[in-house]
């Protein structure tokens, strides 16, 4: 399989396909759009001294970020590749965030302080030609927004959901006990990211005293995940040490295999890119499907109201045209020779006879249509903004989940609808989605298998 044919293929088409319909209904593509654009990425989490630049160092076969116990970093750091000719470079946060090649040009919003803690190393390394890492500060107890000078966590979220895996690293000393990693883990990655693709590690095993430490150590960590995940089940979690252990050779072999095969995790990363690329799309799908599904359900029941006031206001009107001046010659003597009497006796009726029909039924017929413009629609409108969920099935915990992303953007859509777009084929978009997932997610899924 060509991934790199198959990823411009799926681009090609989420562009002339999807993208057309995303923008109609304001639906938020920049997180697909930048996952198409640049490398698959590797994002590595941790707090400081939980051997994060080590596990880089050892993958790059060489140092290149600084290791130690104390922080010894405050950047979020790209490592890769330089492009074919390119020497080795530091390219500071400025020129990543305004190069539109690359995906992280919405990041200029977290402002100055994260740009300045921002950068991409370029090395010399085969294995990183189509991969890139993302080295991030270490994780401290108790650090506000102000202390770091932008928003942490918001910057974790948006790199965990361009990320196409994301290891997040435990030394056994502070094993999940820091603050910011709580929220990490309670609140951030499960917003951005599935749990398929965040990889659990507890390093330096090899500076635990002997393995009655080591098990205190994982069972504290065991512990602190179930009631960071809320789940009882624990997910996997690898057993690394540093090449240079403290520890005997003989004492680690038993865990010598799962550092290789979490070495072996991350540079097989590109491999996860596809997969990673059609969940978004199919999820973006979803979203949309359900966001037009809501605008159909509401457009629905305006027109129902719309062409009920249109019905009333005509046989309200007709009523008029044929009996006003009926009554109005029984009340008041006028006038003398009514329209409906003159047709039905003689077959015969003067323009001037019109006069007072039509004039019934002009009037009543546009009361009648501005109460329904200015009282029933615009009360429709406002009870659809308040409870917008009763526009869709929310009967399965799927459609719920969906509803809960997209429920902000169908009340924004609610809030700027006119009477005209109540006769918006919102249906036709509801079957160009289902088309597009039927006919190409499925297919690609297919060819991946």
């Amino acid at each position: 399989m060509n991934e790199k044919a198959l990823l411009k293929k799926i681009q090609n088409q989420v562009q002339a396909k999807l993208t057309p319909m995303l923008n109609r209904y304001h639906t938020d593509s920049s997180d697909m759009e930048a996952m198409l654009k640049w490398k698959p990425l590797v994002l590595i989490l941790g707090n400081y001294s939980s051997g994060k630049s080590t596990l880089i160092n050892e993958l790059l076969g060489r140092e290149v970020q600084r290791t130690g116990q104390a922080p010894t970093d405050d950047s979020f750091t790209l490592i890769t590749a330089p492009e074919p000719g390119a020497g080795e470079a530091d390219v500071p946060g400025a020129d990543l965030v305004n190069d539109e090649r690359m995906p992280f040009t919405g990041f200029k919003t977290f402002g100055e302080q994260f740009i300045a803690h921002f950068q991409m190393k370029t090395v010399d390394a085969g294995e990183f030609k189509n991969l890139a890492l993302i080295d991030s500060p270490g994780m401290l107890d108790s650090v506000s927004e102000k202390d770091r000078g932008y928003d942490y966590s918001s910057v974790v979220k948006e790199f965990a959901r361009l990320a196409d895996l994301i290891i997040l690293m435990f030394d056994p000393h502070k094993a999940g006990t820091i603050q910011e990693t709580y929220e990490t883990i309670r609140n951030t990655l499960p917003e951005a990211a599935g749990e398929d693709r965040i990889v659990f590690v507890m390093s330096r095993i090899d500076e635990c005293d002997n393995l009655a430490d080591l098990v205190r150590s994982y069972g504290t960590l065991c512990w602190n995940l179930s009631q960071m995940t809320g789940r009882k089940d624990i997910p996997r979690i690898y057993l690394t040490y540093a090449p240079d252990m403290a520890m005997a050779q003989d004492e680690l072999m038993v865990w010598a295999s799962e550092r290789q095969h979490l070495k072996e995790l991350i540079l097989k990363a590109p491999g996860l890119r596809i997969s990673h690329v059609l969940q978004n799309v199919d999820k973006q799908t979803q979203e949309l499907h359900m966001v037009a599904e809501a605008m159909w359900s509401f457009t629905q029941g305006g027109k129902k109201i719309f062409w009920r006031t249109v019905r009333n206001a005509l046989l309200a009107g007709g009523f008029c045209f044929l009996f006003l001046d009926l009554v109005s010659r029984g009340l008041y003597g006028f006038p003398a020779h009514p329209f409906l009497t003159s047709l039905l006796s003689t077959g015969v009726v003067r323009p001037e006879q019109l006069i007072m029909p039509l004039a019934g039924f002009g009037i009543v017929a546009a009361l009648i249509l501005l109460w329904g413009l200015k009282f029933s629609l615009p009360g429709y409108y406002k009870r659809c903004r308040t409870k917008p969920e009763e526009l869709v099935a929310l009967d399965t915990a799927y459609r719920r989940n969906v509803w809960e992303r997209v429920r902000d953007n169908v009340t924004e859509l609610l809030a700027k609808v006119k009477t005209g777009d109540l006769f918006v084929n919102h249906a036709a978009s509801i079957n160009k989605v289902e088309k597009f997932s039927q006919r190409y997610i499925q297919k690609y899924y297919e060819e991946i298998r």
